[in-house]
């Protein structure tokens, strides 16, 4: 009896099984696979070839040359390598970089310096009218301004003038009236020719001793320096000048 109801199972489930597929193969045969559409456009059209010919030729100039050597670099490029190769020869860099950092450091303290040295020597130069040098640029002006005193230095007693200055503490003044005094006495030994207008520049190269020269130089430097420097002297230091210029007059009284 178990026997006859296994068998019956049996067949149940096998008839149940060919049901099922025969099911699932009609569906297949109905179903439809979806298109799909390729995106990639391609472009069909007529292709012209082209040809390049000589590039090396025409990018040649200096403006594609975007890697160079230290020999086509300009002379600033040089000069940093070689002051950074002198550092590393120096200072025993191990490696370029650290080099090359020493030497931008001592570039740009220098650059500090050398503006503030050019600075120093414009508000010197402003300060002190233009400067006191003996023959520059403050020399080259007319030395003596055209009034009575300059223009008839031969009738003016100079020693009653620089008396009377050295009483009122005025020895800038006194200083001029030594310098004016020694030009009368250059022109009297006819060692130079006196005119209102000429330059200490002027009479220097009138001078044919060198001596004269040497003593000339020095006595016009002070009186830059005093006059045209407009220095408050004290009564020390125009003692100097003064020994200064009577020596000089004694070497050429007439």
């Amino acid at each position: 009896m178990e026997q006859v109801i296994k068998a019956t199972y049996i067949h149940i489930i096998l008839m149940v099984c060919c049901f099922t597929l025969s099911a699932s193969g009609n569906a297949l045969d109905h179903f439809e696979a979806p298109i799909v559409q390729d995106s990639l456009k391609i472009d069909d059209s007529d292709i012209t070839p082209r040809s390049f010919d000589n590039l090396k030729e025409k990018y040649a100039d200096d403006e594609f040359i975007y890697e160079r050597s230290l020999e086509t670099s300009g002379w600033w490029t040089r000069f940093k390598n070689w002051l950074s190769e002198k550092f590393r020869n120096l200072f025993n860099f191990k490696n370029k970089e650290d080099a090359a950092k020493a030497a931008d450091v001592a570039i740009k303290i220098a650059g500090i310096l050398l503006f503030l040295f050019a600075l120093y020597f414009i508000f010197r130069a402003i300060l002190n009218k233009e400067g006191n040098w003996v023959f520059g640029k403050s020399s080259d002006k007319s030395i003596i301004p055209i009034t009575d005193i300059e223009n008839n230095i031969h009738a003016v007693d100079f020693n009653s003038l620089i008396t009377s200055a050295e009483k009122e503490h005025n020895y800038r003044l006194a200083v001029r009236y030594f310098y004016l005094w020694l030009l009368k006495d250059l022109t009297a030994a006819e060692l130079i020719e006196y005119d209102v207008e000429k330059t200490n520049s002027d009479y220097y190269n009138e001078l044919s001793s060198d001596e004269i020269k040497e003593d000339f130089a020095y006595t016009s430097y002070l009186y830059n320096y005093i006059w045209y420097g407009q220095f408050d002297v004290d009564k020390e230091e125009f003692a100097k000048a003064k020994h200064a210029f009577i020596n000089f007059l004694n070497k050429v009284k007439v």
